[in-house]
């Protein structure tokens, strides 16, 4: 008899979880809801999705704030993993992240605090 399932949330990022096209994105930058620090700022839309969905990611690190590929790559990164372990408590909704200069300088912990108020404050 195979074991029976728990509803333990998993942490993976699968193609549901993303904005895919330059149409999706294109919504959430027309009419967002702005939430902004010192790092990031991220913009949210309720999504059109069914009221079941779950939060979908967006990310826009530009060469602007973030000129070398290492550092864009790592403030992805930190972006991506915060964002799974905190998907199961946010809202059914678009987000975009854009990052600001000061998070190239930034270490990982930090970045983490940061984009976790940010959650939680789009949960509320």
């Amino acid at each position: 008899m195979p074991p029976q399932s728990s509803r333990v949330p998993t942490f993976a990022f699968p193609r549901s979880a993303r904005l895919l096209d330059s149409k999706s994105y294109t919504r959430v930058f027309a009419d967002a809801r702005r939430c902004a620090d010192r790092y990031f700022t991220i913009l949210a839309r309720a999504s059109d999705r069914d009221a079941f969905g779950a939060a979908r990611l967006g990310l826009a690190i530009s060469k602007r704030n973030a000129p070398r590929a290492v550092a864009r790559n790592r403030i992805k990164r930190v972006i991506r993993d915060s964002f799974r372990h905190a998907r199961p408590g946010l809202p059914c909704a678009d987000l975009v992240v854009l990052c600001r200069r000061a998070a190239v300088d930034a270490d990982n912990a930090t970045l983490r605090a940061s984009l976790a108020t940010h959650w939680q404050e789009l949960a509320r």
